[in-house]
C-alpha cells in the first residue's frame, strides 16, 4: 500500500516524466473545465431558494415575513427570490459576497440567532448591513429588476412621483433610503424616520412603504 502511495506521489510530483506534454495540456484544458464547471454549478446551487431557506433561521424569520410582501406574490407572477435581492449578479461582486457570507456559517455553527428571541435582538445589527451594503453598491440589486428609465410616473401615487423624479432623477438618494420595508419588517429602531430621504415639500418623513 506504501509502495502505491509512493508511486502515485512521484506522478503527480513529475507528471512530465510519465505522460507527453501534449497529454498534460489537453488533460489540463479538460480538467480546468470540468473544475469550472462544477464549481459555477456549486455557486448557483446556494443561490437557490430551497438552499437560502435550508436553515430555520431563515426559514422561520425573514421568509416567512417575505411571503407576504408584493416581491413574493403579485398580479404579475414575477417573484423575486432571496438571491436576486442579497447577491450581486455579476461575478466578481458575486464571488466578494460569498466570500462576505462565510461568517453567517459560523453564525450557524455557533447559533449566534437560532432562537427567534437571539433574532430579534440582533434584528437592527442585521439589517444594517444590509442596508450599508445596499447604499454603498447604489442599491444595485434593487436596479437589476426596477430601471428608473422605465418607470411610468402616471402610474404611481403623487408622492412616488416626487421622490422618484427628484432624488432618482439627481442620484442624490438611492433605493434603499426609502424602502427598507419593502420586503421584511423594519427592525426596532426607536422614534424618528426610517429613511433618510427627506419629503419634497418639507423634513423628513417615514417613507420606508413608499410606492410599493
Amino acid at each position: 500500500m506504501l509502495g502505491l502511495i509512493k508511486r502515485y506521489w512521484n506522478i503527480i510530483r513529475r507528471p512530465s516524466v510519465h505522460f507527453s506534454l501534449g497529454f498534460l495540456t489537453v488533460g489540463g484544458f479538460i480538467g480546468g473545465i470540468l473544475f469550472w464547471g462544477a464549481f459555477n454549478t456549486a455557486m448557483e446551487l446556494t443561490n437557490t431558494e430551497k438552499f437560502c431557506t435550508g436553515c430555520h433561521e431563515m426559514r422561520d424569520n425573514v421568509y416567512a415575513e417575505l411571503k407576504g410582501t408584493i416581491h413574493f406574490t403579485n398580479r404579475s407572477g414575477v417573484r423575486a427570490l432571496c438571491s436576486d435581492c442579497h447577491v450581486p449578479h455579476n461575478w466578481t461582486d458575486k464571488i466578494a459576497r460569498k466570500m462576505q457570507a462565510s461568517k453567517e456559517v459560523w453564525g450557524k455553527i455557533f447559533g449566534t440567532i437560532d432562537t427567534r428571541e437571539k433574532f430579534v435582538e440582533k434584528r437592527l445589527e442585521l439589517a444594517q448591513h444590509e442596508w450599508a451594503r445596499f447604499k454603498a453598491n447604489d442599491s444595485l440589486e434593487c436596479r437589476n429588476c426596477h430601471n428608473y428609465e422605465y418607470m411610468d410616473f402616471t402610474r404611481q401615487s403623487p408622492r412616488a412621483q416626487n421622490m422618484h423624479s427628484t432624488y432618482l432623477a439627481d442620484k442624490s438618494k438611492t433605493c434603499i433610503d426609502c424602502h427598507k420595508g419593502i420586503a421584511h419588517k423594519l427592525p426596532n429602531m426607536g422614534p424618528g424616520p426610517t429613511s433618510m430621504a427627506p419629503d419634497p415639500a418639507g423634513p423628513a418623513k417615514e417613507v420606508a412603504h413608499a410606492a410599493r
